[in-house]
């Protein structure tokens, strides 16, 4: 676990980072300044294309996983479209509250959350035409929505809040499957939720440090990993090609399947 290199982005700051598909590119969204985001060549730090247009802090971006294509949406209500190759915004939509969004696994399709409270579905080739689909859930006051990621196998869609629970939803149908809770978030953290790479289970990290994962389909917690945090686990990625996840606070851990006897 040793640093590789460590690139400065002191003017700007750095706030939500994503890999593009060219080899040693990422896009990020800044916390400085201004709140354009900018595409960056890791391997000679220069930066090859800015995207300016959000009046407000972006709070969720998601890469297509098939194409040039990216989305970001903004505490200015608006999600954006783009194409890496263009620094002019290919797609706007305003919405009526803060949203979080993502693509799913096809890059056929991508999901808002709105408000807190409902799910929009839009097809990528006509989402001018607004969302072909919305679910409307139960508004709680006590909580936001963070976050929102589709299984791999596009079947669900995971609902991070700041609460004290997260949800998981039919991506087809919008019911709500489970509700998982029982871990700790008294202060209102924004705590990545994360699928494993089969659909199958559904992890968290809580505010004292540990992770706390359930079986997708049962709604049962299967597990409590203790990776010795010091804080909250505000980052909680699986990697998508072998058995290992990477969870970080200030300090961060990789994880390895045990084989029991």
């Amino acid at each position: 676990g040793r640093p590789k290199r460590t690139l400065y982005s002191k003017k700007y700051g750095v706030d939500l980072i994503r890999y593009t598909h060219a080899a040693n590119t990422v896009v990020y969204s800044s916390n400085k300044i201004d709140d354009t985001i900018r595409y960056l060549s890791l391997h000679d730090n220069k930066y090859i294309r800015y995207f300016p247009g959000h009046t407000k802090r972006v709070v969720a971006l998601s890469m297509s996983p098939v194409d040039d294509t990216f989305i970001s949406g903004s505490l200015d209500k608006t999600i954006r479209l783009w194409d890496l190759r263009s620094p002019n915004c290919q797609g706007l939509m305003h919405l009526q509250g803060k949203p979080v969004c993502s693509f799913d696994p096809e890059g056929l399709i991508f999901a808002a959350g709105v408000n807190s409270e409902m799910v929009k579905l839009y097809d990528l080739r006509s989402f001018d035409k607004g969302p072909f689909a919305t679910f409307k859930m139960q508004y709680d006051r006590t909580c936001e929505w963070t976050g929102l990621k589709f299984s791999n196998d596009g079947k669900l869609i995971l609902i991070s809040t700041n609460g004290g629970f997260i949800r998981l939803i039919d991506a087809f149908k919008g019911a709500v499957l489970h509700t998982f809770g029982g871990y700790n978030n008294s202060k209102a953290v924004t705590l990545e939720a994360s699928f494993t790479p089969d659909s199958q289970f559904i992890m968290i990290g809580s505010e004292d440090g540990k992770i706390h994962v359930w079986n997708g389909e049962s709604g049962m917690k299967v597990a409590v990993l203790d990776g010795k945090h010091t804080g909250p686990i505000t980052c909680l990625q699986f990697n998508p090609k072998f058995m290992t996840f990477a969870s970080a606070c200030s300090n961060m851990a990789f994880w390895l399947p045990t084989i029991d006897d």
